[in-house]
């Protein structure tokens, strides 16, 4: 099943050339890229792969002519270079989506491509391509009319109606064509000073959250439970900071670059089943840093898979710290995770979702955590 569900998208695919990456002195064993299967002409094995990357580098969103697909290669030069330590991790690449006759091409192609390899119970990972990409990312899950949850993490929050650019202002046919399929969305990481106010007004209204860059940094393990109960997440290198992604050339502020590898853990540890990684172009880079950055955020994705395969789920009783407290006249549960001291809450109809330690204090002092107010709002 696997290898005719592969051996179909691969008219869409076009091979990597791993020995162009490597400067034909191929890789040491205890690299990645002696590790990874990849795509250079024949069909790889893809059955034991937990993450398969894709790579999309069409960035006609930006109101450029060509399509840019050096990105993912650039990209995958330096993964392929770090060292192996995952070892119940396994990484398999299946190459850039060939560039469309236009960018709706492009997207019904990577939105086909990705839709198969989720049916074969694989995550995806995108090397972008511009942010608008993530457009043709939520579609997997609209043409299955399934439910989810996003979390999206960029300096600007594309709702443009002034510009014509897609990369401005997919998010407004993301969230709102019919039927719409987004249940909760949370933008993370925003700068205040590019947004006009009336942007956050238009998500409140439409039941969503925005997480302010500031308010982030505060306490970066606050929005965990955030990425952790997301479908899918997407990522734009504008978030960081212009020092630790030099081809962003949005902001001097925001994450650093060991903040960015920790968002992308946190998603390697959560329930998405794609992660995209979007807005970055080599030209603008400086000595190859923001692929070395974007490399490194992989590595971390990784690591946070690997915690999660040895994490148990909850009703596990042996896995799980129990907390048992009233707040707001109502018997609750919380959960610590004992391997990775995650949390989570029980909810009246005595599912659980992710939550904090922070969560957890403010309902041992009698306070209903906002958390649990918005999970009850929304269900």
């Amino acid at each position: 099943m696997a290898y005719n569900s592969v051996e179909t998208i691969l008219s869409f695919l076009e091979p990597v050339n791993i020995y162009a990456l490597s400067n034909d002195e191929g890789y040491k064993d205890y690299q990645i890229g002696k590790q990874i299967a990849v795509y250079d002409g024949e069909l790889p094995d893809i059955s034991h792969a937990d993450v398969l990357l894709v790579g999309c580098g069409e960035s006609r969103g930006l109101g450029r002519q060509h399509t840019n697909t050096d990105a993912p290669d650039a990209i995958r030069a330096e993964f392929y270079t770090l060292h192996h330590w995952h070892n119940e991790v396994s990484f398999a690449d299946l190459g850039n989506i060939k560039t469309g006759e236009t960018l709706q091409d492009t997207y019904a192609a990577l939105r086909m491509v990705v839709g198969e390899l989720l049916e074969l119970g694989k995550r995806v990972v995108i090397l972008g391509g511009s942010h608008d990409c993530m457009l043709a990312q939520y579609a997997v899950f609209a043409h299955n009319k399934q439910i989810i949850e996003v979390a999206n993490i960029d300096a600007t929050i594309d709702i443009s109606v002034e510009s014509v650019l897609p990369a401005d202002n997919f998010l407004m046919p993301m969230l709102t064509n019919e039927p719409n399929y987004v249940k909760q969305y949370n933008h993370i990481g925003f700068q205040s000073y590019y947004v006009h106010p009336a942007m956050l007004e238009t998500i409140d209204k439409l039941g969503f959250d925005c997480f302010r860059l500031g308010k982030v940094k505060e306490n970066l393990e606050e929005i965990e439970p955030v990425i952790r109960n997301a479908h899918m997440v997407g990522f734009d290198i504008a978030a960081i900071q212009h020092c630790h992604a030099p081809a962003n050339r949005l902001s001097p502020n925001g994450f650093t670059g060991e903040e960015a590898c920790t968002l992308l853990q946190y998603a390697g540890m959560g329930n998405a089943k794609t992660v995209g990684i979007y807005g970055y172009l080599p030209a603008q880079d400086v000595h190859g840093l923001t692929a070395k950055q974007i490399s490194q955020m992989l590595w971390y994705y990784a690591d946070g898979l690997h915690k999660a395969k040895h994490e148990a789920k909850p009703g596990d009783d042996h896995g799980f710290i129990e907390y048992k407290i009233a707040f707001g006249e109502v018997d609750s549960l919380f959960l610590r995770s004992k391997r990775t001291g995650r949390w989570w809450l029980q909810l009246p109809d005595l599912s659980f979702i992710p939550c904090s330690y922070t969560d957890y204090v403010l309902a041992s002092q009698n306070e209903i955590p906002e958390r649990l107010i918005r999970a009850v709002e929304r269900s």
